[in-house]
């Protein structure tokens, strides 16, 4: 036979390649459809698009919108509050990151196994739970009638009941206690992985040479954990102006609406509320590219600084 006759089998490893790669395939798909696909929807952005008109049948206006916030004084106005919200609320996570990190390495030195899981699950499950039923729970805490008023009421604390919903008073840090709330636990289960994977003879060995269990977390936990918390921090920067909508949507009011209202729910309430799609859409866009270029400089400072980066 030729040599182009004869086909070549391949290896145990290229197989197993071949394999992965049409396990990961859905996903791919998935993430093109849902993320790269949508991307054509920016070219709304450059026409001034009427809802329930065809696109191209709509005047173009290039960059109209993408210059609308710095031109418009109403919308300058609007856009600068609504950065520093944005900022604020951002900066603070970014500033409680390293708290899943600590509630990892504390939880894993509990002894009581069965006690240890206990805590972990409880503090998992409201990562699972969505904001509608968070608000609606503090709602039943936090309202005029709800369970914290009434104990005041009776304790004699206050005369008259208080809206803590509506009380505008550090409403980033509210905010905040909200997301650590959710998110603690969860945020936490990248950790726990990262401490069972250490070496157990590294606690062992350190422990015949006299160790305490702080010593052991200080100079062998932390610095394993070190490049994970890294990671995730470049992830965070990169994400400095997306904080979502569902928290601030279902917590906004008309009372704290001006402390409460990030990016995305800005985008929300001028693509859907008030219909000026063509706006929300260039808005939504500037944040995305700001976003990619923040966490590309993220990384390579990371590169220059600590030796290695995400990519």
């Amino acid at each position: 036979m030729s040599g182009s006759g004869i086909q070549k089998k391949k290896s145990p490893r290229e197989r197993a390649g071949f394999r992965l790669f049409l396990l990961s395939l859905p996903f791919l798909i998935g993430i093109f459809i849902f993320s790269y696909l949508p991307l054509a929807g920016w070219a709304y952005s450059f026409f001034n698009y009427k809802p329930g008109k065809n696109l191209f049948d709509c005047e173009f206006v290039g960059w109209k919108w993408f210059a609308a916030p710095f031109n418009n004084p109403v919308l300058r106005k609007q856009f600068i509050r609504v950065m520093k919200n944005t900022l604020a609320i951002n900066l603070l996570y970014m500033a409680t990151m390293i708290l899943p990190m600590i509630f990892a390495m504390f939880l894993m030195e509990i002894r009581s196994k069965w006690y240890r899981k206990l805590v972990q699950t409880l503090t998992t499950i409201p990562n699972f739970i969505s904001w509608v039923l968070v608000y609606a729970a503090f709602f039943s805490l936090l309202s005029t009638d709800g369970l914290l008023n009434s104990l005041l009421l009776k304790s004699g604390s206050i005369s008259n009941p208080v809206n803590f919903l509506m009380d505008t008073s550090h409403m980033w840090l509210k905010m905040l206690g909200y997301h650590l709330w959710k998110g603690l636990g969860w945020g936490a289960i990248i950790y726990i992985s990262a401490i069972t994977s250490i070496d157990s003879e590294i606690y062992e060995a350190a422990a015949i040479d006299g160790a305490g269990r702080f010593q052991k977390m200080w100079y062998i936990t932390t610095p394993h954990l070190i490049p994970t918390f890294f990671v995730m921090f470049i992830l965070q920067i990169g994400n400095i102006i997306n904080n979502g909508i569902d928290q601030y949507l279902v917590f906004s009011n008309a009372m704290n609406q001006d402390y409460i209202e990030v990016l995305d729910l800005y985008v929300y309430r001028y693509g859907l509320q008030q219909g000026n799609i063509s706006y929300a859409t260039a808005v939504g866009m500037w944040k995305s590219l700001v976003s990619v270029i923040l966490v590309l400089i993220a990384n390579t400072l990371s590169r220059k600084i600590r030796g290695s980066s995400i990519f």
